[in-house]
């Protein structure tokens, strides 16, 4: 097929032990999905259904990158959260089906403009300025999935300059990999290539030029990169 102009390059993560990469279709992201300030304030975990927002496929960044602070933003925060990589795709997908979709697991990190946030909640607005900028899904090498063993437990954690500022389990989720394949799909044909970021636990933080941050789940690749100068 002839294009007016080049396409645009195809969008790809790392995989653990393996030249190919795998390709980057689009990024869900799931938002408040551990339990423990929830719980904290007396309040059902899931008195609401999961809140979704996206990411362009292009925002994501490789271990070991060097990521700009990002502009229109004095306050970027990092969420360090468990990845799902699709290789399946669907619609109406049953809880009991839904990981036979995933193709392997990541680590990633939900880079987000704070203030930006702040504003779209005040007044009601899209999160598309917060969450869906250039280079806000720095994500490790895909861990694929052996013999049918899926992630519910395991430490997540994250460091900036060798300082823990989140550590959790996969397991304080209030939404399982499973339930949010199956709520995803009612709203969104999913397709090979999805990743879905699951939520981050608390303690998140701002970011500066110079930081480094190293963050990882249990039984995954880790993940480490650096905030550069604008």
């Amino acid at each position: 097929m002839n294009y007016v102009i080049d396409p645009p390059r195809q969008p790809a993560v790392a995989v653990l032990g393996a030249a190919a990469k795998f390709p980057v279709r689009r990024i869900f992201c799931v938002g408040r999905n551990y339990a423990d300030h929830v719980r904290e304030m007396g309040n059902d975990p899931k008195s609401e259904p999961p809140i979704f927002f996206t990411k362009p496929a292009d925002a994501v960044v490789g271990d070991g990158g060097a990521i700009p602070y990002a502009v229109n933003t004095s306050n970027l925060h990092f969420e360090v959260e468990l990845v799902l990589a699709l290789g399946k795709g669907g619609a109406e997908i049953a809880p009991e089906q839904a990981l036979e979709h995933v193709w392997g697991y990541a680590v990633g990190v939900d880079l987000t403009r704070r203030d930006r946030q702040a504003e779209a909640k005040k007044g009601g607005a899209p999160w598309d300025a917060a969450k869906a900028f250039d280079n806000s899904a720095p994500i490790g090498a895909i861990t694929p999935v052996a013999n049918g063993s899926h992630l519910s437990a395991g430490r997540i954690w994250l460091t900036v300059n060798g300082e823990t500022k989140q550590e959790a389990d996969l397991s304080d989720m209030i939404w399982s990999a499973s339930e949010i394949i199956a709520h995803l799909s009612r709203s969104w044909t999913l397709q090979p290539g999805d990743l879905v970021f699951t939520g981050t636990p608390a303690g998140v933080g701002p970011l500066g030029p110079g930081d480094t941050v190293e963050c990882g789940v249990e039984g995954l690749a880790p993940l480490r990169f650096t905030i550069a100068a604008r």
